[in-house]
């Protein structure tokens, strides 16, 4: 389990490194939620916006699958939700 303070970066680095991405923020909603079931377990709720030449061409599911396979090592355990918009780098530009 990665430290609560240091899971926004964990994520960052693991979109980044998987998927080549050109640019990832990630948004830790965590507090909005400590007293849903899930944050009861300690796993967090996130939101990103992933920007990769790695959707080119892909549906946004498919997209988004590449975006949970990215993060399957941190899901078990420090995501408890997930929000993901994911774009090309042409659609970041418009």
């Amino acid at each position: 389990m990665v430290h609560p303070s240091q899971r926004p970066q964990a994520i960052r680095n693991a979109l980044v490194q998987a998927l080549a991405a050109e640019h990832v923020e990630v948004v830790d909603d965590s507090a909005q939620h400590v007293n849903h079931a899930g944050a009861r377990s300690g796993a967090g709720y996130f939101r990103v916006l992933v920007v990769s030449s790695r959707f080119v061409g892909l549906t946004r599911l498919a997209a988004q699958r590449l975006v949970y396979e990215a993060l399957s090592s941190l899901m078990d355990r420090d995501i408890h939700a997930l929000q993901i918009r994911t774009l090309t780098p042409e659609q970041w530009l418009l």
